[in-house]
């Protein structure tokens, strides 16, 4: 399910101090009840994902087209990543944060983690398009548990990075994201067991 971008921002995260020429592309909660202990879990699994090994085949499609695409356009090299194109955000991290754990490493896909705490994450990625961040947080739910919302912070790397945006967010909203979110509505319920309470997003 999608969430207004100014839901996103009314609340106190500290992914708002370090993100302020960064664009909140979108909001989605994401499936499946957590408890108060979860969210490292959830959090584990997301590192984990691995879109070219999905079980949708459309999103295995498309992960593969565009990693195809990315090579043969030298999109995703070296000199255009965190550290050569771009510094990394964890140079604007406050103290507390850059001093705490970072979060797990990424096994799949070109993305490294910020920062985690008992309730946000965040990891970032770069390439000839744009600096992308994701940012998970832990939400209140009305049964007394919580929920997990995920968002998406971009900063385009000039026209290309706008086109490229443009181009590829029918994709996101229309398959990529039911698809995955799906599939991990699936295999969070692996993870804690079939007692939760899930909700898969239309």
């Amino acid at each position: 399910m999608k969430i207004s971008n100014s839901a996103h921002k009314s609340r106190p995260w500290r992914i708002h101090e370090i993100v302020g020429d960064f664009r909140l592309e979108d909001v989605w909660e994401l499936p499946g009840a957590l408890g108060p202990a979860d969210f490292p879990r959830l959090v584990e699994l997301l590192a984990a994902i691995d879109p070219l090994h999905s079980e949708s085949v459309v999103v295995r499609a498309l992960f593969a087209v565009r990693s195809k695409l990315g090579e043969l356009l030298g999109l995703d090299d070296a000199a255009g990543g965190v550290g050569s194109r771009v510094s990394t955000l964890r140079d604007r991290l406050p103290a507390d944060l850059c001093e705490g754990t970072s979060g797990p490493d990424f096994s799949a896909v070109p993305f490294a983690s910020l920062y985690l705490t008992d309730d946000e994450w965040a990891a970032e990625s770069a390439n000839r398009t744009m600096h992308g961040l994701i940012h998970v947080g832990r939400v209140p739910d009305r049964n007394g548990g919580y929920r997990a919302q995920l968002a998406i912070y971009v900063k385009p790397n000039g026209l290309l990075g706008n086109a490229y945006m443009a181009t590829i967010r029918p994709f996101r909203y229309t398959l990529v994201y039911p698809l995955m979110f799906d599939e991990l509505g699936r295999q969070w319920q692996a993870v804690v067991g079939s007692s939760s309470s899930l909700g898969v997003p239309a």
